[in-house]
């Protein structure tokens, strides 16, 4: 088995209360069996509503020398030495998941509006958005001027948590999406079925990979067969406060973040902060690396870190 390479992961605190770390960057060596907190999120300034809120960061990407990271309603541009150089927002990003980049493009699911939102990095402003709708049961996705003072409405309808982007189009998906679509522009059309409850969906191989988060395994989905491995469990008692917050705000083994590394090899997130290596074409979780035992700290985005 090749050596994986070093992953950076983002972390959401869920519960976390005002002048508390709601979040992270880590740095994590799947190898050596290590990480490194790279940059602690403890910012005031967010709503700490609900579970997730405004709290921590999410997804990841890389353009050039520079990191790029969703922080809820704001795109982050970062150094290598993890230094915050910018930050982008709109009126019509919120809950932020995860971002791609395409073309010198950042594309972000805007999951509280049950949107895509594209930001160019060479004009330093968000260009475009499209908007998912479901009318007379069917799928709509509307282009929208994402710099006009008039939008979509907030929705969390989909709860959009996925996107890649080509020269082809963009795929996305969300929680109560039929399955991972596909649009060109013109057309709207679904790629693959999924099961309620995914994150991270994405062309893999000859299928389809996911988090089942409601079912609490990484599936890698093709034609006629269905490869589903387990996130790992840990004993309640190793597990630090599970008697404090209910399911309701945070729980065990909720599966989120994928990474595609190489010959059939990916890594995965999963609560407490723990990131696993998989094989997926045999269906073996092959190592793992454990962030927090605090089932309030839930990984996020993964990428594999490429400087």
């Amino acid at each position: 088995m090749p050596s994986p390479p070093l992953l950076l992961a983002s972390s959401v605190i869920r519960g976390s209360r005002h002048g508390e770390s709601h979040g992270g960057l880590y740095l994590v060596d799947l190898a050596r069996g290590g990480a490194q907190l790279k940059l602690d999120w403890n910012t005031t300034q967010i709503d700490i509503a609900g579970r997730g809120g405004d709290r921590g960061l999410r997804g990841i990407a890389f353009h050039h020398d520079r990191i790029l990271v969703a922080a809820n309603a704001q795109l982050l541009l970062l150094d290598q030495d993890f230094v915050v150089l910018d930050a982008f927002t709109n009126p019509f990003l919120r809950h932020c998941h995860e971002i791609c980049v395409a073309q010198n493009q950042v594309f972000l699911t805007a999951t509280g509006f049950d949107s895509i939102l594209v930001f160019d990095l060479a004009r330093k402003r968000f260009v475009d958005g499209w908007h998912l709708s479901a009318e007379h049961r069917s799928l709509n996705l509307r282009r929208f001027d994402p710099l006009a003072s008039v939008g979509p409405p907030e929705s969390h309808v989909f709860h959009l948590n996925a996107v890649s982007a080509s020269a082809a189009g963009i795929c996305f998906s969300g929680l109560h999406t039929p399955g991972l679509l596909h649009s060109d522009g013109r057309r709207l059309k679904l790629v693959a079925s999924l099961p309620t409850g995914t994150h991270n969906a994405q062309a893999f191989e000859h299928g389809v990979l996911y988090n089942d988060t409601a079912a609490e395994r990484v599936c890698y989905a093709q034609p006629g067969a269905t490869i589903a491995v387990p996130v790992p469990d840990f004993p309640a008692s190793a597990i630090i406060n599970s008697e404090r917050f209910s399911s309701e705000v945070a729980r065990p083994r909720f599966a989120r973040g994928l990474c595609v590394l190489q010959d059939g090899l990916v890594a995965g997130g999963s609560s407490p902060s723990t990131i696993s290596l998989y094989d997926m074409r045999t269906g073996r979780r092959l190592m793992e690396q454990n962030l927090s035992m605090d089932v309030r700290n839930a990984v996020h985005g993964l990428a594999a870190w490429p400087y």
